[in-house]
């Protein structure tokens, strides 16, 4: 497989931020605004949402985004065409951070599969995230997208065997994606003191029986979260918290200010 912006930026030791944004949210063209402001206020990896009416991983807030997106007009062709835009430097500055694609098998299977792998890589991804898609029945899918050039990751929870840890960490292509908590995306079972000790003890597990690095998602809110997940993983993933603080947002622009203001934030 060939090097994407993921497996390069993988081979450095900095902590990775990891912004994730459903596109055209809340208002139809802010996409390409909202991901100059990630990138230039230092998202490392920015994970676009494909919409979907049945999301069975997130939670409220993302659900909402995504019905949101479907409404403004987002397909995943139109998402696509999105990437190619801010590869291109086509209504925002040029985009040059990892893009990774988070959504479900669905609207992938009706795009077509290798239609699907092509256009992503052609669009200018370098990775998928399928939360639905079983690591026993991924070699065909995970094959095929290695030789577009994508990475592919899977996911692991806090009661994954350990066993189970060792066989994703091995067909993730550049690493894993820890759920911080059994939950879906927006949690707040992260707060508390016993909660931080589960994660840790966790997270400690995780890095036992993994050869490659593992970020952590779910529930994430703020700075001293992101530090705390630092501590323990490669990376920490924000996304219900970024899609809250935009919320409110009337226009593209304003959209991107707030974005920029809430990453500044995690920094």
């Amino acid at each position: 497989m060939k090097k994407n912006r993921i497996t390069t930026l993988l081979e450095g030791e900095k902590k990775l931020l990891i912004a994730y944004y459903m596109p055209e949210y809340p208002v139809e063209g802010a996409t390409l605004p909202v991901l100059e402001a990630l990138q230039e206020n230092g998202a490392d990896i920015i994970e676009l949402g494909i919409p979907f009416s049945d999301p069975v991983g997130d939670g409220p807030v993302i659900q909402d985004a995504a019905q949101t997106a479907i409404r403004n007009g987002v397909t995943v062709k139109h998402l696509l065409e999105l990437v190619q835009k801010a590869r291109a430097g086509e209504g925002c500055r040029k985009v040059t951070a990892p893009i990774l694609l988070m959504g479900y098998c669905n609207p992938l299977i009706a795009y077509g599969g290798d239609c699907f792998l092509h256009d992503a890589a052609d669009a200018g991804v370098d990775g998928l995230l399928l939360p639905d898609l079983p690591p026993e029945e991924a070699e065909d899918f995970l094959e095929r997208a290695k030789s577009f050039g994508l990475t592919v990751v899977f996911l692991i929870s806090p009661v994954t065997p350990p066993e189970r840890i060792e066989m994703i960490d091995a067909l993730s292509t550049d690493f894993s994606y820890c759920l911080a908590v059994n939950a879906t995306t927006g949690t707040s079972k992260l707060a508390g003191a016993e909660g931080d000790q589960a994660v840790e003890e966790y997270l400690k597990r995780v890095r036992a029986h993994t050869r490659k690095k593992f970020v952590v998602g779910f529930g994430i809110r703020d700075k001293a979260r992101v530090e705390q997940m630092w501590r323990f993983a490669d990376g920490a993933v924000v996304g219900s918290a970024l899609l809250q603080h935009l919320a409110g947002a009337a226009s593209p622009a304003e959209t991107s200010r707030l974005a920029g203001e809430f990453w500044r934030s995690l920094r």
